[in-house]
C-alpha cells in the first residue's frame, strides 16, 4: 500500500514540474500583451456610426465577463447616433412633406 502512495505522490510531482516548465517556456499563448489599464481598444467614430463600425466592436474582456464601461460606452454612442438620425429623419420628412414617406414605402416593401 505505501509503494502504491509513494508513486502516486511521485507522479503528481512529476506532472506539476512539468506543467510549471511547460507554462514557462510556452507561456499563455497570446500573440498580443494586454491592453495596460485604463486604455481600450474598443473605438467608433465620433459621427456617422455604421453597422459596420457596430460589428467591429471589440471589448475586452473582465473576470465577470466583458468590460462594463467599455460596453456601456459603446451603447451610448451608438444610441446617441441614433437619436440624431432619427430627428434628422423627422426633420425632412417635416419639409418634404407626407408624400415622401408613402412613397418610400411603396418602393421598399
Amino acid at each position: 500500500m505505501l509503494t502504491v502512495l509513494t508513486y502516486v505522490v511521485v507522479i503528481a510531482v512529476v506532472a506539476a514540474v512539468l506543467f510549471f516548465v511547460a507554462s514557462a517556456v510556452f507561456g499563455r499563448g497570446e500573440e498580443l500583451e494586454p491592453l495596460p489599464k485604463g486604455t481600450t481598444a474598443t473605438a467608433l467614430p465620433a459621427s456617422g456610426v455604421t453597422g459596420r463600425d457596430v460589428r467591429a466592436l471589440k471589448f475586452q474582456v473582465d473576470l465577470r465577463g466583458y468590460d462594463s464601461t467599455e460596453v456601456d460606452w459603446a451603447l451610448d454612442r451608438v444610441a446617441t447616433e441614433i437619436d440624431s438620425l432619427r430627428i434628422r429623419l423627422r426633420d425632412l420628412e417635416a419639409r418634404m412633406g407626407p408624400e415622401i414617406t408613402e412613397d418610400n414605402e411603396d418602393a421598399h416593401p
